[in-house]
Formats: C-alpha cells, structure tokens, sequence
C-alpha cells in the first residue's frame, strides 16, 4: 500500500521504518525536511505533495496548530483516501477535522497510542481509536501492523479522550517522582540503588521499571538525550487540564503537576528529557 507519513518526529520516524519494513510504499513529509531525509525514504515537498502520493496518510505531530495546518494544506487531495490521525490532541480538534476530511470526500480515523520508540519501530504499540465503525474497518489492517492491541472505543474523539486519560497518570508521576525522591535525598544512597528499590514496589509504573537506569543517571549528573521532552508534557498536561473543565470536572493535582513543570519550562529546562523533572526538583531544592 502507499503509505504517506506527516510527522517525522521519533515516533513518527519509528512508525515509518516499521511500515517500510513490512513492504509497504512510504513517503514521508516533515516540517524540517532533513529528518524526513533521514528516514532514507521518498520524501514529500508539501503535505499536498504527500496526501496526493498516498493511498492512506498518517500523522502524528506536535500540536493542535501544526496538525490544522498541515490537514488545511491536504484539505484539496482528500477524494477517496483515508487519514489515520495519531497526534495527542483534544477531541474537539479530532472532531473537527474529521468533519473537514469527510467534506472532502476523506475517510478519518483517529488512533492515538500509548508506547514509545522502540514499541513503534516493533509494531507493538497500543491504539486508541475513533471513528465510524466502516472507516475503522478499513484502517484495521495497517493499525494491526503498528500496534499490538487496538480498541475502537467510540466516535472521533473518543480515541482523543482515552490518550488524555492514560496519560495524565503517568506525567503527574514525573512530579510525584520528584516530591518522592525529596524524602530519601538526605541519605546519600547511590542513585542506582534508590531506583532500583522504587522500581521494585507496587507504586512504581511500568515507566519507572522502563526508565529506572535513565533516571539514576540523571540523578548522577547525566544529561540524557531527550526521548520525551518537559515542554511536550507540559503541552499535555494544559491539554488534560482543559478537557477536565470542558467536562465539567476539576483537576487539582494535574493542575498543580502543570505549575511544577511550566516552572522546570521557565527555568530553562523545556527541551530536556523528562527524566530531568523530577531530578531538578530534588537538587533544587525550589518550591514554584
């Protein structure tokens, strides 16, 4: 199948090598055009470009206004193709744009997944899917090869509601993280040995038993190489924090998770690997 990718990104690019390895035809668009060269696939000039090649167009960007964008460029190519949204966005956006895509003469989807790199490069990733049952049916067969378990959950924007919710646990962790590690910062244990002993409870989530050795190295002096940046959580976080409200519900702890970061943001620290959150704010020693 031709396969069009939007969003070369980590996950995106991962999305594209697991794809190109299973032989389908890929091209791929990026708004910085040397990582879509990157990839050593065909790449596309325009999202235009890239909507017109394909048989079915995925994307996973970085927010709300690049993924309007990037769809408004694509508006005029859309006849019988189908479009798998995967970026994490609210569910106004997804229904939005589903509506645009059908306009035109489109098939949407939207199936945000939980999972990171190395789940995307493998076909193992998890994905949250809304859409009509017909137009799911038919991206069925390419959502099978990305992720290892696929739930259609409801109409575009249910897809949307349940990335926010399995996400705001795991980021209101980062901080918990931190405030956890305040309490045992005093007695000088090997970095090492703190996460191995937190990792091995029944409070720690699966990321912690993932990204155990990348904290401790943070907590050592290491500055990781960015796999999910505080600027990208923070993005989620005011994203679940406005849902809840448009739902009618309060969100305190997130709301106060999101002051801890916008504070890492504004301390400089926005474009490093989450791991350096929680780190920060028990060397720091400063309350936002």
């Amino acid at each position: 199948m031709k396969i069009g990718i939007a969003g070369i990104g980590k996950m995106g690019a991962g999305i594209a090598a697991r794809l190109a390895s299973l032989g389908h035809e890929m091209m791929v668009w990026n708004r910085s055009a040397d990582k879509a060269r990157a990839t050593g696939l065909k790449v596309a000039a325009t999202p235009a470009e890239l909507a017109t090649t394909s048989e079915t167009v995925i994307s996973m960007l970085a927010d709300a206004a690049a993924v309007n964008t990037v769809y408004a460029q694509m508006l005029p190519t859309m006849r019988g193709r189908l479009f798998i949204e995967m970026s994490t966005v609210r569910p106004e956006v997804s229904r939005a744009l589903a509506q645009k895509v059908r306009g035109a003469g489109g098939a949407f989807i939207e199936c945000p997944v939980g999972g990171t790199v190395g789940p995307a490069r493998e076909g193992k990733l998890f994905g949250f899917v809304g859409g009509e049952p017909a137009d799911v049916a038919r991206a069925r067969p390419i959502l099978g090869e990305m992720c290892r378990r696929v739930e259609h959950v409801g109409p575009v924007g249910a897809g949307a509601s349940m990335k926010l919710a399995i996400n705001l646990p795991l980021i209101v962790y980062w901080q918990a993280l931190g405030e956890a590690l305040s309490l045992v910062h005093h007695l000088k244990l090997e970095p090492a040995r703190v996460m191995d002993i937190l990792a091995d409870t029944s409070g720690a989530p699966n990321m912690l038993k993932n990204r155990a050795g990348a904290i401790a190295a943070a907590l050592a002096g290491k500055d990781n190489p960015p796999s999910v940046t505080i600027d990208t959580l923070k993005k989620d976080l005011a994203e679940m924090v406005a849902e809840a409200r448009a739902c009618g519900y309060s969100a305190p702890v997130t709301e106060r998770a999101l002051n801890c970061f916008e504070h890492a943001s504004r301390a400089g620290l926005g474009a490093k690997d989450c791991t350096a959150l929680p780190v920060n704010w028990t060397n720091s020693g400063r309350r936002p």
